[in-house]
């Protein structure tokens, strides 16, 4: 999850508390808030992020569908989608929904296909999963010293 508009800290929280009151959707653990430096469009406000493990019922949600809620729970949150990387009030992103592999849709990859390349994923992600292992066998260490990125307290820079 992430956002640069407003009270980020309470969209974040706002977005956890919007899919937990769908049926099976259950949040499990949550990862530090991180300030993010902006990727791409660098001309705009800092990115906050966090990544939140949730327990979804298989029999009531697929990939497709749990994304469809994301996109829902962001449309509720005036999320606009207007510039590629640009300013957003809250992006919630499907990372990895179990070991599924999905590829092959213009409407969902799963696991994301940027995952393994950013920072301000992977880094909260092995805080919440540190034995993690990507459905390709990667490791959430081995992706990690694969990037370029430092940590300084809570914000992360990777260019």
């Amino acid at each position: 999850m992430g956002s640069n508009i407003g009270d980020t800290e309470d969209h974040l929280n706002q977005a956890v508390a919007r899919l937990e009151k769908y049926d099976g959707i259950d949040p499990v653990v949550w990862s530090e808030i991180y300030e993010t430096e902006p990727q791409g469009l660098k001309d705009q406000q800092w990115f906050t992020n966090q990544v939140v493990r949730f327990a979804v019922d298989p029999e009531l949600w697929a990939p497709h569908g749990f994304l469809s809620t994301l996109q829902a729970v962001e449309g509720q949150m005036d999320r606009v989608r207007g510039v590629k990387n640009g300013p957003r009030t809250i992006d919630l992103d499907l990372i990895l929904f179990g070991d599924e592999v999905l590829e092959g849709s213009d409407y969902l990859t799963v696991p994301h296909p940027r995952a393994k390349d950013r920072a301000f994923v992977l880094h909260p992600l092995a805080e919440i999963e540190p034995e993690l292992v990507f459905p390709d066998g990667t490791t959430i260490a081995d992706a990690l010293k694969k990037i370029d990125y430092r940590i300084e307290g809570k914000k992360i820079y990777q260019d």
